[in-house]
């Protein structure tokens, strides 16, 4: 009984001991399992945020990158009108081609029902028993007969998009109210979801429309806006197919698990509009629920929004949850060599436990025999062919792991290393033989982060645990960084024996954050830095310019003909002409300096250490001569130039901010001063382009309320004395300024586009007024009105003169338009083009300032002029200089001619008067007779014409 009750007692505490050593194991591992999990949960969260961004970040630049191509699309119709298909084709070509989630780009023509049937015959020609059609239940019938149709006119590629010719898109309940806003408001709108006619069947998508308006048309308010629109352009997407696109298109493959969708808001609700999915889980959020993080990869989704084409986007990033084996093992090969390395504990503490036990069990008995000793020691042996076994299972999980494991003596000062895994000689590049033996610290090469190394230094000199982001170098030079872990390891007499060191290679993760942090500093098109990195950059040199004491220089650098390239190369030889001149900046300054992008074709430039020796001229020379070398593109060779305008610190401004703002003002006072030069930043240039601004502001508002004036200058006949007509120069009363000259605002409204509605103003009103003379017995008097440039090539010229004809019906013989020698002689073809509709409406024709330019007589003799107008500076020193006096002789016998009227203006002296007449002039202008004056002297010098006559010399 008493032999039965120990065994029972010798097997409990036996499986009490292996219990214990079991528990302990397991428990160890659980903790180094959760530890290493958590390390590897957060570096794949690390990588889905830095992936997800750079996606979400290429296909929101993608979407407005095209909604971008469509306006530019706009501006050649706004530049030459409604073009012809093969133009059409040529211009959308290279842009489908750069940016292939772009289904097609289409022309959809305003068709009224008068003009359906000729617009059916004339694509006809092309399209034989081509009709207008429109979708009725998902099919394709003949239009109904209606007022307007908004007829699909081109559209390319043609080739896939065979269905959407001709469809009248009018009546389409998903586009109108886009197509409203975009009329209205004369910016790109996008629509809501609709069906696409394209790939031979019908497909889920939306569009982005953007108007076209009639050229030259008035388009100061909504209204005007929407009666002067004569169709829309539109970009073309389809759900299933941009997403992909743009992500190939930025060099993007497939992430598997990831999940892309983009929402539209619409009337407060989110609307899923287009999705990508690359990993189909449906049960992925069950997972997610039932694991946690722990033994699945789980993400929070990613998101953000942005406006595009007058509307609110949502993008979110997904990643479905998946099993932690997938990407990282660490942890895998943790729980495996945990589970194994517990057992086996286990198993040798029960041995061992169960070997001791006997030995005392058979001191005490002293009875065993010595074929039970026999048998002890086989178990025994048997126990260390386990132990030796665990030894070797540990040996091979530390061999497999994927990550670098090194061991080395904790002998101080050199630690040297003992062993080092596969994992280590792939990583690095070394071979085991070659780091064995040699010091721990070697391995970390020269250029080491101390204050991190020191980290690991303290932890191996206190010998306990220590952790630290490292950048290493392999064996052929490369560099790579890792997370270092270092732990002691107890002998077994409780003594430190050894160091474990595991290193955790993270060269993607922080290539990712070194990629988003580029990108946050430069530009993506040239590399140059950009605004972020430009402002940090110059904080810096100003610190350092406090510190020596020299000057700082900011250039402010923008190209003088980079928009003739865009508009005649397209965008793309654009961008090409950008990078190849950022090239030539960065070699035309020196290592120290900075070369920024702001955008378009702006740059700034930081030159530090400047002295006053002559030397920053010198450099400022050396940055023209650069960009005015010449370039080809295309087989077109462009010599391009820059104004260029430099501000100085601490001479000008203190701040980054005000030093870039006051280069900018001396750019456009270099612009001013003809381009192609450079101008430093002066006190008057900021009360210069506070003048302008201001001026800018209040001509804006200057037509509607009333306050410009007209001033009439008399023409005299040379042979009668009467006033036979009056040029029509216009003023500006400003309310605060006084009297403002036509030098200060003309200029500006021609920049700003509102000399078009001033330029129609001041044609109605002096018709208008012309007509009130007539009325009050002025019969024949003619009124003279000069045109600008803008004014001269818009479009609807003709149409809007004939319109104010017949507003204020004054007969068109009564009006007369002057226009310079150097605006006809631009594009002489489409000038005379131009003159031919002018002069059917019956109006006549004056070259102004004539022989101060460069006019052909072959091609003056195209032109079909009325009158040539000799230029002031010529009557000037007509009594004075031979030569001038030779020049107007040449003038009146070659207009009289070619059957012209000739009228000399700047007539001050009775001398100049005399000699005019008497070489025949027939009219004249000028002080001599009467400045130009307010409509009512105007009057009463008419009243006392015969006055007039009466003192004229005869």
């Amino acid at each position: 009984m008493n032999r039965l009750l120990r065994k029972i007692r010798f097997s409990v505490s036996v499986s009490a001991s292996a219990l214990i050593a079991l528990v302990v194991g397991l428990a160890l591992t659980a903790i180094i399992f959760t530890s290493e999990r958590e390390v590897e949960s957060g570096r794949q969260k690390v990588q889905f945020q830095q992936s997800a961004k750079l996606r979400i970040l290429a296909i929101k630049t993608g979407l407005q990158d095209s909604a971008e191509q469509l306006v530019v699309l706009n501006q050649l119709f706004s530049s030459f009108g409604v073009i012809s298909r093969q133009q059409f084709h040529t211009f959308t070509a290279p842009i489908l081609q750069r940016y292939p989630q772009i289904q097609a780009l289409s022309f959809q023509r305003l068709v009224t029902q008068a003009d359906r049937h000729n617009f059916e015959v004339e694509v006809g020609k092309r399209y034989p028993n081509f009709t207008i059609t429109e979708v009725v239940d998902g099919k394709q019938q003949p239009a109904a007969i209606r007022d307007r149709y908004n007829v699909v006119e081109y559209i390319e590629p043609a080739i896939g998009n065979e269905a959407a010719m001709g469809v009248d898109t009018s009546y389409n309940d998903d586009q109108a109210p886009a197509r409203k806003i975009s009329r209205e408001t004369g910016r790109p709108t996008s629509t809501g979801l609709l069906s696409l006619a394209q790939d031979k069947g019908w497909h889920t998508g939306f569009l982005i429309l953007a108007p076209v308006y009639w050229q030259g048309a008035p388009l100061d308010n909504a209204a005007m806006r929407v009666r002067a629109a004569i169709g829309e352009t539109a970009a073309v997407f389809r759900t299933d197919h941009f997403i992909g696109s743009m992500l190939h298109a930025h060099g993007f493959n497939d992430e598997p698990g990831m999940d892309i969708s983009l929402y539209a808001s619409s009337n407060n609700e989110i609307k899923n509009l287009a999705s990508r999915h690359t990993f189909p889980l449906e049960a992925g959020s069950d997972m997610k629920l039932a694991s946690g993080w722990l033994f699945y990869d789980n993400m929070e989704p990613l998101h953000e929004t942005f406006t595009l084409a007058g509307s609110s986007w949502h993008l979110e990033a997904t990643q479905a949850p998946v099993l932690f084996t997938v990407h990282n093992r660490g942890a895998l090969y943790v729980l495996i060599g945990g589970l194994l390395s517990s057992l086996l504990v286990s198993a040798y503490v029960f041995s061992l436990v169960s070997r001791i036990a006997k030995i005392e069990r058979e001191t005490k008995e002293r009875t065993a025999s010595l074929q039970f000793a026999n048998l002890r020691l086989s178990e025994d042996v048997a126990s260390r062919v386990r132990t030796e076994k665990s030894l070797r299972l540990r040996e091979r999980v530390i061999e497999v792991s994927a990550n670098a494991v090194i061991i080395c003596s904790a002998q101080a000062p050199d630690y040297p290393i003992e062993y080092v895994n596969p994992a280590f000689e792939r990583i690095t590049g070394f071979r085991a033989d070659e780091v064995v033996g040699h010091s721990l610290e070697s391995l970390q090469g020269s250029s080491q982060d101390q204050q991190n190394m020191r980290e690991i230094r303290e932890a191996l000199r206190e010998k306990r645990e220590g952790r630290a982001l490292l950048r290493n170098y392999r064996k052929d030079g490369t560099d790579y960084w890792n997370e270092l872990f270092i732990a002691p390891v107890l002998d077994e007499q409780a003594q430190l024996s050894h160091f474990v060191v595991a290193q955790y290679d993270i060269s993607a993760v922080m290539g990712y954050e070194a990629e988003m942090e580029f990108q946050a500093n430069h530009d993506v098109l040239t590399g140059l830095a950009n605004r972020n990195l430009l402002r940090e950059r110059l904080g810096e040199a100003i610190l350092s310019a406090d510190r020596s004491g020299n000057s700082l220089w900011v250039v402010f650098l923008d190209l003088d003909r980079f928009k003739f390239v865009n508009d005649t190369l397209g965008h793309e030889a654009g961008d090409v002409l950008l990078k190849v001149l950022a090239g030539r900046l960065q070699s035309a300054t020196h290592e120290a300096d900075t070369v920024a992008r702001l955008g378009g074709d702006e740059f700034v430039l930081i030159l530090p250490d400047q002295v006053d020796d002559g030397s920053g001229q010198q450099v400022l020379q050396r940055i023209m001569d650069s960009v005015a070398q010449p370039l080809t593109l295309q087989n077109h060779e462009f010599y391009l130039t820059c104004s260029m305008g430099v501000a100085r610190y601490p001479h000008d401004g203190n701040t980054a901010e005000s030093l870039i703002k006051l280069a900018d003002i001396a750019m456009y006072r270099a612009k001013e001063m003809g381009r192609s030069t450079s101008q430093f930043y002066t006190s008057d240039m900021i009360e210069r382009t506070l003048d302008r601004l201001s001026i800018e502001a209040d001509l804006r508002q200057a037509l509607d309320r009333n306050e410009f004036q007209i001033h009439y200058q008399p023409q005299i006949c040379t042979t009668h004395g009467h006033i036979v007509g009056m040029e029509v120069l216009l003023r500006w009363q400003h309310p605060v300024h006084g009297m403002i000259q036509p030098g200060r605002f003309i200029g500006l409204a021609e920049e700003m586009g509102l000399i078009i509605p001033i330029g129609a103003w001041v044609i109605r009103e002096a018709c208008m007024q012309t007509k009130a003379w007539q009325l009050a017995g002025f019969t024949n008097l003619r009124v003279a009105v000069n045109l600008s440039p803008r004014q001269f090539t818009q479009k609807a010229l003709a149409q809007s003169i004939a319109d104010i004809l017949q507003e204020t019906e004054l007969e068109p013989r009564f009006l007369e338009l002057e226009l310079t020698e150097s605006m006809v002689m631009k594009d002489v073809d489409s000038a005379i083009s131009i003159l031919g509709k002018l002069k059917e409406l019956g109006i006549h024709i004056a070259i102004d300032d004539f022989g101060t330019g460069y006019s052909s007589l072959s091609y003056l003799r195209r032109f079909p002029i009325d009158v040539l107008k000799i230029d002031q500076s010529f009557v000037n020193e007509l009594t004075v200089n031979a030569d001038a006096a030779n020049i107007v002789v040449a003038i009146i016998s070659l207009a009289h001619s070619l059957r012209l009227r000739v009228i000399a203006e700047g007539v001050e002296t009775l001398e100049q008067l005399t000699y005019l007449r008497d070489r025949g002039c027939d009219e004249v202008q000028g002080y001599y007779f009467s400045r130009p004056v307010p409509a009512n002297a105007f009057e009463s010098l008419l009243r006392q014409e015969a006055l007039l006559k009466n003192d004229a010399p005869h």
